[in-house]
């Protein structure tokens, strides 16, 4: 049976400065903006239809929306939004999203670029090691981002333990 499902075409983040975010993420992965949706100051942006949409707290102001391209696989959208009782980032033990995964070739290189450009890594690269993922070079580390949002770089150079079980693959650059 075909799936009517092709996979993740963008993931969105919340961010409280658009411009950081946008440097940020051009720094670190070398994503590209793709478009502006709403600018700062644009009021382009209908606030009851944004409410209602996105179910947002009432109050919340959108103020901007960007389409980043990442190199390869899914596009990363940044709201800008500001509103009574926002919170921080959800932490990994909080329900709903906790972390997107960056897939790298060079852990130096992607800490590098990460940290400069105003990321914090948690731990240096550690081998994968459930027994499904292990293999040679197979690794991870944790960051966050400069607002706070939990990133994984990750790399799997080596076939995984689990792909000999089953036909299916997880998704690779």
């Amino acid at each position: 049976m075909t799936s009517p499902v092709r996979g993740i075409d963008h993931i969105g983040i919340t961010v409280p400065d658009i411009e950081q975010a946008t440097l940020f993420f051009e720094q670190a992965f070398n994503a590209r903006v793709l478009y502006y949706s709403v600018e700062p100051g644009d009021n382009n942006i209908d606030p009851e239809a944004q409410q209602k949409n996105l179910r947002l707290f009432p109050g919340t102001e959108v103020r901007a929306i960007r389409m980043l391209a990442m190199p390869h696989g899914p596009g990363v959208e940044l709201f800008e939004m500001h509103g009574p009782e926002q919170q921080n980032p959800a932490r990994p033990s909080d329900f709903g999203l906790q972390h997107f995964a960056v897939y790298v070739d060079d852990f130096k290189d992607s800490i590098a670029r990460f940290t400069a450009a105003g990321g914090e890594m948690f731990t240096e690269p550690k081998p994968l090691s459930f027994p499904a993922e292990k293999g040679e070079g197979n690794a991870f580390c944790y960051g966050k981002t400069p607002w706070g949002s939990v990133v994984e770089l990750i790399s799997w150079p080596s076939p995984m333990p689990y792909e000999k079980e089953t036909h299916l693959r997880r998704w690779k650059p």
